[in-house]
């Protein structure tokens, strides 16, 4: 249930983040808004000194944080969906605890524009990829606003939209995506938000463009040091996955068609996987 007093919950999870989880927190804490939020840490049974370093950080940041500690691990998706169910805020911000935000505003930014432009179920910015030691990776040279809809997150556009940035209404029509069986089936746990809450509302993504979270590549990230035939396994079956619990129609199954020509088929075919191209293609036919 919502309370009303209560406009943003940061949904972070963790596992084995003693290295950074500090940082993430930290970088939650500096945000200056004129509205309460809170702070719900979702760790999965981690095996390193992650839950020392929240202790700590409780005791940093008293009345803050909500720390819910898992029996066994139970993977990122259930752990994910355990951390929302705790969250009581009007919107709901994500962050692993790998990542961490850079600017201060960010969340007033973010919960300002949703407030002002109600034809926008999600707003994102723009992020530093960084490594190891910070050093930067990758990021956009020029920043500009960006607008998706579902049927361009359908067909694969959804730059600049990382888990960090996202900023999103706490609705139960949102919500329903982690009712559905389905979704533990799913890699991009991130991505299936993104499409579910643009599908079930009707309403749009909003990018803002300036730069104001790290997204760090290392070697206990989840997708950020996976092979890259592993990665493509992945985003194959999440495609699949999606051309079958999505709707779509004419010009669209035409486009994600194309996209699977242009994207996907080649690996398929490279390793004889005929009866997974024909699966794929009759329902985009």
């Amino acid at each position: 249930m919502i309370k009303k007093d209560l406009i943003v919950s940061i949904c972070c999870i963790t596992y084995n983040h003693e290295q950074f989880i500090a940082q993430a927190v930290d970088s939650f804490m500096m945000q200056k808004t004129d509205f309460k939020f809170e702070i719900v840490i979702g760790n999965d049974c981690s095996t390193d000194g992650t839950c020392g370093v929240l202790t700590m950080l409780q005791e940093k940041y008293p009345g803050f944080i909500t720390v819910l500690p898992a029996e066994k691990n139970v993977g990122c998706h259930l752990n994910m969906v355990n951390t929302l169910k705790a969250c009581k805020g009007k919107y709901i911000a994500l962050c692993e605890g790998d990542d961490f935000w850079t600017d201060p505003f960010k969340l007033q930014k973010q919960v300002d524009f949703l407030n002002n432009n109600p034809e926008y179920i999600i707003c994102c910015h723009y992020t530093r990829v960084i490594d190891m030691n910070d050093n930067t990776l990758y990021v956009h040279p020029s920043p500009k606003p960006l607008v998706y809809s579902y049927y361009d997150l359908l067909c694969g556009k959804q730059e600049e939209t990382k888990t960090a940035t996202v900023l999103y209404h706490n609705l139960p029509e949102v919500y329903e995506l982690y009712n559905k069986p389905w979704y533990f089936n799913c890699y991009a746990g991130d991505k299936m938000l993104k499409l579910f809450a643009t599908f079930a509302t009707g309403r749009k993504i909003y990018v803002i463009p300036e730069v104001m979270s790290c997204y760090r590549n290392h070697t206990g990230g989840i997708w950020s040091m996976i092979r890259d035939d592993s990665r493509m396994e992945m985003v194959i079956s999440d495609f699949n996955l999606i051309t079958q619990k999505f709707d779509y129609h004419g010009i669209h199954k035409r486009k994600l068609l194309l996209l699977y020509i242009q994207r996907y088929i080649l690996f398929e075919l490279r390793r004889w996987r005929i009866g997974k191209i024909y699966n794929t293609v009759k329902y985009l036919i």
